[in-house]
Parts: C-alpha cells; structure tokens; sequence
C-alpha cells in the first residue's frame, strides 16, 4: 500500500513514485481537455472562451482547497517518515475538519460574488450567462473536489500514489462519456460539460474513500483521535495555510492575466484558452515530479536522512531539467499542429495567437521546473513561506510587467506571454540563492 522513501535508490525512489502522480496529472487533465475539444469543436468560439475562462476562475477557487491538502500531506509525511502513527491518525482528524470547513466557506463565496467576479474579470456581454451557468454546476461540486484531494494527499503523502491513480482514470474516462452523452445527444450545452465534470469528480471522490476505508484499516482514526486538538491545529494550519497561500497567490496571478487576455476580445479568450491546455500538458510531467520530491525530501527530512536529501536534490534537479527539455522541444517545435487539436482551421486568428503564445512558453520550461522543485524542497522541510515568497516574486513579476507593457502597441500581447517566463527566472534566482546561502549552511 505504501512505499518508504527513506530507502532504496535515490533516483529510482523518486522516479518510481513519481511516474503514477504523472499519469494520474495526466488524466486529471483529461477532465478539462475533454471539455475544451468537444466545446471547441462542436459549439464554437465563443463557447470555448466560455469554459477557458471558466477553468481559470476554477482553478483559483479551487487552489484553496489543494493548497490546505498539500500542506496537510507534508505534515503527514514527516509523520509518517519519523514513524508518529498515533499522531499521524489525530492529524487526519484536525485537517479534515479544517478543510472541510474551507471548502464550505469558499463555494458559499463563489456562489454569492458570482456576478461581480464576472464582471470583475471582464466577461464580454455574449458569453456571460453560459459561463455564470457553467460556475454555478462547478461550484456545486466543490465537496466531490475537496473529499477525493484529501484523500488522494494523504495516500501520496505516505508513497501510494497508485490508488488515486486508478480511481483518477476510471473517473476521467467517465467524464468524457459523460461530456459526449450530454453535449451531443442531450444537448446541454456547456451546462452539460460541467455537469459531466461534476459527476466524474463524485465517482472518484466515491470511490477513493472507500478503497482508503476497506484497505487502508491503519489510516481509520480511533475514538480517541476524533478530537479537536489545537496543537495539532497549530502546526497543521502553520503548513497548510501558507501552502493554501502559495497556491492561491500563483492562481490568483493568473486569474489577473486571465482578466488582462479577456480584454483583447473573444478570439484571443479562445486561444488563451486552448493554449493553456497544451501547456498544462508539456510541463505536468515535471510538475508531478515535483510534487515526488516534495514527498521523498519530508519523509527523509522527517528520518533525519541529510545525505539522502542532499543526494535526492542533485538527482532531482537532472531529472526534472531532462523532463523540461523534452517538453520545451515537442510544444516549439510543434506549436501549429497542437493547437489544430482545439481549433477549426477556418479560425486563423485563433491559430496565430495561440502558436505565438507556445512558441514563447514551450522554450522556457526548465524555468517553471526549477521553480516547482524549490516549491516542493521549501515545503518538505517546514519552509513553505519560502514557497510563498517565490509564488509572489514569480506571479509579481509576470502581472507588473504584462498590464504596464501589453497595453503599449509596441509590445501588445507579446509582452504577457514574455513576461511570465521572466517571472520564473527571477523566482528561480531567489529560491537558489536561499538554497545556497541559508540552507546549506544549517546542515542540509
């Protein structure tokens, strides 16, 4: 059920755990590419601006909730590295009651402000109410999202990430029947693409609990942990909360640019959309890779193992940057036939601009893969406020620069998409140099 990542190879330790975090990414992304090909194909540009929009709002929400489980998983990682089973199971009690509690108050939220956040963010008057529709279904759902990332956290955290795996691709598969049956034959409409999300979220949710239930009995919380413990909370709330903030930061980054591309009109809103779809694709490998290490660096941190985590670091940084240059090299080099993947080739515009955006983005990758391993080397070793403040140098850098340049003719759209490549260079520049000066010198 488990794997101990304080033996083994270094390198295949890593590499073993990290290949079902990829494939379970991968068909993670299938819930939103789904929505986006069979939107983008059978309903039209502005529907496919509709759901691309949407997915960014979403994914900030939502950032919330993974956030709260990130930080959550690396205190039951070390916990489980320093061998702490009775606290480890009064730990899952406290975070579940935590982020339960979250996920309430942020769809309450989002429920509430729907309407100003649409027209906060800019949404063209011709698609508003199919995107308002489209939240509403997602927003509904936020339960299904929280119950299956919470448990998918703490079974990585403790090195199984096989069984959020299997439950993640009956799920995806799912959601694309789901999406064919009630766009194509029911004729939904992008309601229904969120339906079908919706659903398939709760088929995973579902079924994950049961399988931690039936074949996990170590994890089950007894009568005596299912108490509020506020020392527990403390240090839970201390990883979690600024875990949550990180990511809500880096989402809330990009909902800004979501905003700024919203106003170059529905065209650009289409081709942003797809475009961010292949690029969540060409560096999720090195994403997940990171989120390997994040775990491999707590259980170890949480062993005492310091030459293992030094080790694990060199191997980790070859490994992700060999990841990064095979993404870079596929999205550059072909930039045109991906996106014909999401758009009608009648729709040139679209084409042009999100070939334009690829071919910036995909030659710059090892800068987003340096920046997620430092995000999960900070996190693993009770620093997650370094993660933070890399979050906002990086998420900083990019807005500044694309809403003081992008509106000079000058620079145009070409200015957002440069400007977030140099946002992770400078984050990157940062978490090395702490690495260097003030880490290494405390003894890792």
């Amino acid at each position: 059920m488990h794997t101990d990542l304080t033996q083994g190879s270094v390198t295949r330790s890593m590499l073993g755990f990290a290949w079902p975090l990829i494939l379970g990414n991968l068909l993670q992304q299938l819930y939103n590419v789904a929505d986006t090909l069979i939107v983008g194909r059978f309903l039209g540009a502005g529907a496919l601006a509709a759901v691309g929009s949407s997915f960014t709002l979403m994914t900030f929400l939502t950032s919330v909730l993974l956030g709260l489980c990130m930080g959550s998983g690396a205190v039951f990682s070390l916990l489980w590295g320093a061998r702490k089973e009775e606290e480890l199971k009064a730990s899952l009690f406290v975070s579940f009651l935590l982020v339960g509690a979250a996920t309430l108050a942020v769809a309450a939220l989002a429920l509430g402000l729907l309407q100003p956040i649409l027209t906060a963010l800019k949404i063209p008057g011709e698609i508003r109410a199919e995107m308002a529709a489209y939240l509403r279904i997602i927003f509904l759902g936020l339960g299904f999202a929280f119950v299956y990332n919470y448990m998918a956290a703490l079974l990585r955290s403790l090195g199984n990430a096989v069984l959020p795996l299997l439950m993640l691709g009956g799920a995806a598969l799912l959601n694309v029947a789901l999406d064919l049956f009630f766009v194509l034959v029911l004729g939904l409409g992008v309601p229904g693409t969120a339906l079908a999300t919706v659903l398939a979220q709760g088929a995973s949710a579902a079924g994950l609990s049961v399988c931690c239930l039936k074949w996990a009995p170590q994890l089950r919380p007894q009568r005596r942990h299912c108490r509020f413990r506020r020392d527990i909370a403390r240090r839970i709330a201390g990883y979690s909360i600024l875990t949550c903030l990180q990511q809500s930061v880096m989402n809330f980054g990009i909902l800004m640019i979501q905003g700024l591309v919203n106003s170059f009109g529905v065209n650009v809103m289409a081709a942003f959309a797809a475009a961010v779809k292949i690029d969540a694709f060409a560096y999720m490998p090195v994403q997940d890779f990171g989120n390997a290490f994040s775990t491999f660096i707590a259980q170890n941190y949480g062993a005492g193992e310091t030459g293992r985590i030094r080790r694990g670091i060199r191997s980790g940084t070859v490994t992700a940057l060999a990841f990064c240059v095979v993404s870079s090299a596929v999205v550059a080099g072909f930039a045109p036939a991906l996106m014909g993947l999401f758009v009608p080739p009648e729709e040139t515009e679209i084409l042009a601009v999100g070939v334009e955006y690829l071919r910036i983005e995909g030659v710059c990758y090892c800068g987003i893969g340096c920046l997620f391993l430092l995000y999960g080397l900070y996190r693993a070793i009770g620093r997650p406020g370094l993660s933070l403040v890399l979050t906002v140098i990086s998420l900083g850098t990019r807005v500044v620069l694309a809403y003081a340049l992008a509106p000079l003719p000058a620079f145009g759209l070409k200015a957002i998409w440069w400007a977030i490549p140099i946002g992770w260079g400078l984050a990157d520049l940062t978490g090395f140099l702490w690495y260097r000066f003030v880490v290494l010198r405390r003894g890792i």
